[in-house]
């Protein structure tokens, strides 16, 4: 027999970058009780907070769930760390910390798919601006500092820190063509600039930070970490709470109003399939009985491939050689604990550029994210040359995966299969990314006098099939999952939730993450996801 506690009005499973925040928003009554439920730990660990600490928290147990995926054809038989927040602030705790919101044409596409003006671009902006507190001050893009205690907590901030062979690359950029911008956040990213970060002077901000922990003094909710969710108890079509393991210990949170899934791309179809809520074909190969045959949940996966391309240098300095040197380390974490400022402060890339593939594009389609490092793969040591990288990814990719239980079994992770570069567009699009990246670095005045050799992939391949198949060798996620829980119409046979986020054809349940967007934004993807929760939030407190 399950210990029962609650019954609370909301429970919200997933204490990361959309639960946290729902668990503002709806405590903020205080007439309603409120319970988040979190599989990993508390945010008190210190590489948490100082923003280079991504590297000690991405594939640690401590902090990410760790995921493999499945083999992929498309990274030349290649499976790859498939890093996911497990702690409070989920992924917000562990990411890369860039303020992006994508392009208003996502957002108006998110209209048309879902058959509801209010997700268009015009409507998102206030939403944006409702959390925000821009390091510029408010405007009408912007948000700035709350005046009156509420709302305006997702700080963003100017990084703390300068790079010569970043400006350079900047300034190779202009001259293929990408001129400079100030702010990649008013609809229209085109261009280059410095990438604005999720920090408070030199301090990670992540969505427990900005979001819980100004609520976790509400005596109308409770937070529990090390809750392991193990499925939705249902009475026929309606939810009625939430079965999780705490300590060994099986238990149930009861809900009176709604549950709300904020368990991400990866979690919320997982939990899903083993309530018997997803592709009947998949429930009944693993024995779990069909209560709702949904065969879009844990499909329409989308994410940005990265293609890291890495370039030896001379005559400028990089982390490289700085980071290779007892005297460089010892610098740079004085100089962090005295100011807040230098290498320790990095996001893991400091510029970015938007530029199209082709002219054919509507709008800008690549990304590039620059780096003054290089290193083989993700957790390797970085090289012992001076050296930096110039990762450029696809924005809005034609190829889908899927995630789908592999048992019964709540521990067993799900099957994440990404199907990177399965679409022939996104193989042409990828070699015309590899040859961009080589013009700017390779043919331009500004880098000239640091005489750049490319590495990785290596000059080599030249014709396009050559260079889709090295894309496979040095592509990598960029962490953005999305979509496999997609918002769609009424007539839309593999849309999961509505407009107004509710699971299709069950009561009592919505999912509010990044499982929801119908196809992925136009840059990085924390932030649209603090958006949605943001309007998941008032919509559940409308409706109810």
């Amino acid at each position: 027999m399950a210990t029962q506690t609650g019954p609370y009005d909301y429970v919200v499973i997933g204490g990361g970058t959309a639960g946290c925040l729902l668990a503002n928003r709806l405590s903020a009554d205080p007439s309603v009780s409120v319970l988040l439920l979190e599989a990993g730990g508390k945010d008190d660990w210190i590489w948490i907070h100082i923003p280079v600490g991504y590297l000690f928290c991405i594939g640690n147990p401590r902090t990410d769930w760790c995921y493999r995926t499945e083999p992929d054809p498309g990274l030349n038989g290649r499976s790859i760390l498939y890093a996911r927040g497990r702690v409070l602030g989920g992924c917000s705790s562990i990411n890369a910390m860039i303020y992006m919101r994508g392009q208003a044409g996502d957002y108006d596409g998110w209209a048309e798919a879902s058959g509801d003006a209010d997700w268009s671009w015009q409507k998102v902006l206030p939403i944006f601006r409702r959390s925000e507190d821009h390091w510029r001050g408010g405007d009408e893009f912007h948000g700035g500092a709350a005046q009156d205690g509420t709302g305006h907590e997702w700080r963003v901030e100017e990084q703390r820190l300068s790079w010569e062979i970043l400006d350079a690359f900047r300034d190779a950029a202009a001259e293929a063509g990408i001129a400079r911008v100030e702010d990649f956040n008013r609809g229209d990213n085109s261009g280059s600039s410095r990438f604005e970060v999720n920090q408070r002077r030199g301090v990670r901000v992540n969505s427990s930070k900005a979001f819980l922990r100004p609520a976790q003094g509400r005596p109308n909710l409770t937070v529990i970490t090390g809750a392991q969710v193990t499925k939705l108890r249902l009475e026929g079509r309606k939810v009625l709470g939430v079965e999780y393991l705490r300590g060994g210990e099986a238990c149930f949170a009861a809900a009176r109003r709604e549950t709300v899934l904020a368990a991400g791309s990866i979690g919320s179809p997982q939990i899903l399939q083993l309530s018997g809520i997803g592709p009947g074909d998949l429930l009944n190969q693993h024995g779990i009985a069909v209560v709702h045959d949904l065969p879009g949940v844990g499909g329409n996966l989308q994410d940005h491939l990265q293609l890291r391309m890495a370039f030896k240098v001379k005559n400028v300095l990089t982390l490289n050689t700085m980071a290779n040197s007892l005297w460089g380390k010892a610098k740079m974490a004085l100089e962090y604990a005295l100011y807040r400022t230098g290498p320790l402060t990095m996001a893991p890339s400091q510029l970015g550029a938007f530029v199209k593939s082709d002219p054919s594009q509507p709008r800008a389609n690549l990304e590039f994210h620059v780096q003054p490092l290089s290193l083989d793969k993700f957790g390797d040591p970085l090289h012992s040359f001076p050296a930096f990288t110039a990762s450029v990814c696809n924005l809005r990719p034609a190829s889908r995966g899927s995630i789908r239980i592999q048992s019964a079994d709540h521990r067993q992770a799900p099957a994440i299969t990404l199907n990177y570069l399965s679409a022939p567009e996104d193989r042409r699009i990828a070699a015309t990314s590899l040859r961009l990246a080589r013009r700017i670095v390779c043919q331009t005045q500004a880098m000239k006098k640091y005489s750049p050799e490319e590495f990785l992939p290596g000059p080599a391949a030249q014709s396009e099939e050559e260079l889709a198949k090295a894309a496979g060798d040095v592509g990598t996620t960029i962490f953005h999952p999305v979509g496999t829980c997609r918002m769609g119409r009424a007539d839309d046979a593999g849309a999961v939730v509505d407009s107004r986020l509710r699971l299709r054809g069950i009561e009592g349940l919505r999912v509010v993450d990044a499982s929801i967007m119908p196809t992925i934004t136009s840059g990085n993807t924390n932030s649209p996801t603090v958006m949605i929760a943001e309007r998941g939030a008032a919509m559940i407190l409308a409706d109810n």
